[in-house]
């Protein structure tokens, strides 16, 4: 690929590898770009935090039991958002971290973006929100077994 005609983005450290690759033309559309810059994002998000050693398993846990059986309405993210304030979020973040006490304010911050994402609120651009409003892009299959033809 020449220079400047592509978003090219790979990372290597220790087993985890990824490479994102989109060709960019005169002709390629704004939105087929921030679909490929969000493609990298979504990528790097939950990474970040995996890499710094936290259960996050723990904390999706907390979340999940507050965030359960609520929709996609101010209201239940108000109530949802309350509850990381209680006891019970703490002594997650408390168990999610262990003796990495640097690491509570990033809990947290993991902890609120899992509630946002769960009742379906987004602060980024996401390749799910682009392929709504623009219909010539799509998701990417997971990868898995192909349905016989």
């Amino acid at each position: 690929m020449a220079e400047g005609e592509g978003i090219e983005f790979s990372a290597k450290y220790k087993n985890w590898v990824v490479i994102k690759k989109a060709t960019v033309h005169d002709d390629t559309k704004p939105e087929e770009v921030s679909f490929a810059l969000a493609s990298v994002r979504q990528t790097l998000d939950k990474k970040a935090f995996e890499f710094l050693g936290m259960d996050l398993n723990v904390l999706d846990a907390y979340v999940d039991t507050i965030t359960k059986d609520k929709a996609k309405r101010y209201g239940d993210l108000a109530a949802a958002v309350q509850e990381l304030g209680t006891p019970g979020a703490k002594a997650a973040v408390e168990k999610a971290i262990g003796t990495k006490t640097e690491l509570k304010e990033i809990a947290n911050t993991y902890m609120m973006r899992k509630t946002l994402l769960n009742l379906k609120f987004d602060t980024d651009i996401n390749q799910e929100m682009l392929a709504k409003a623009y219909s010539h892009l799509k998701l990417p299959k997971p990868p898995g077994r192909k349905p016989k033809q």
